[in-house]
């Protein structure tokens, strides 16, 4: 019987992972399945103990339960520690194991796909919910110059620069941008589930600098059309991303690392 793996979350009609990793699986010649699951907003935890009763082996984990994933888990890694949130798991018998794969996904589709020189910059970080946590030490961690948290609440912000321990990185509110430049604008808020942007000046992008939204669509989202109006050499979106963090949870669970380039290639 092939392995069994998913992805919980609701909703979770739209997640493109089934595809992500049955294409990795066929191009390592993994003997596995991957499905989705919606997770109750009840009971997400009775959710899990029941995939892992029915011999489940791994689960991603996607909005809105990776924080309650965190505290479900038995053993968070480091990374899910620092981002106090979780995306994926590994059931070992009876024990949760919980990482967070996401920064690792950004910093490499930035980093190795894309060649974005994170050394010396500086870097705009909106939001400061959990999915900017999750991003937030594997930025730092590729050197750049300053790391700035803006978030439409100041203190969440505050917070979580303050969470980082860092001389580095600061938080603000929204309007505290003015005549500032970022070399990277990393958009980490849920507004364009709306189809809105953060409320930043439109200014605040350096000569030269690039935009990169952490949702994805089948058409360009708010965030990247709002950094190809603003002159952002290179404007993206969260498909690479996706792959990569999901590739980082692939070789978690097989200890094979797949090619992410075709899959991307293919999901575009």
């Amino acid at each position: 019987m092939s392995d069994r793996y998913a992805v919980i979350g609701n909703p979770i009609e739209h997640s493109r992972s089934p595809e992500i990793h049955a294409a990795f699986a066929r191009q390592t010649g993994q003997d596995m399945v991957y499905e989705r699951i919606l997770g109750s907003l009840d009971d997400f935890e009775g959710d899990v103990r029941r995939f892992i009763a029915e011999g489940g082996r791994g689960m991603n984990v996607t909005v809105p339960f990776k924080e309650r994933a965190f505290r479900l888990a038995d053993e968070p890694s480091e990374r899910a520690q620092r981002a106090g949130a979780v995306n994926t798991f590994t059931f070992d018998g009876d024990r949760v194991l919980g990482d967070n794969t996401d920064g690792a996904g950004l910093v490499r589709d930035l980093g190795c796909n894309h060649r974005f020189a994170f050394a010396g910059s500086r870097i705009l970080l909106l939001g400061a919910g959990g999915a900017s946590r999750g991003v937030l030490f594997p930025l730092l961690e590729e050197g750049p110059d300053q790391l700035v948290i803006a978030n439409r609440t100041a203190s969440k912000a505050v917070e979580l620069a303050e969470l980082a321990g860092d001389v580095r990185v600061t938080g603000c509110g929204l309007d505290e941008l003015r005549g500032r430049r970022f070399d990277l604008i990393v958009n980490g808020t849920a507004a364009g589930l709306q189809g809105a942007v953060p409320a930043i000046p439109d200014d605040c992008l350096a000569s030269g600098g690039w935009t990169y939204d952490m949702m994805y669509g089948s058409e360009p989202t708010a965030f990247v059309r709002w950094g190809q109006a603003h002159g952002a050499a290179r404007a993206l979106d969260g498909l690479g991303m996706l792959v990569e963090q999901a590739a980082e949870s692939f070789f978690l669970w097989r200890g094979v690392m797949p090619d992410t380039a075709p899959v991307i290639e293919m999901l575009r």
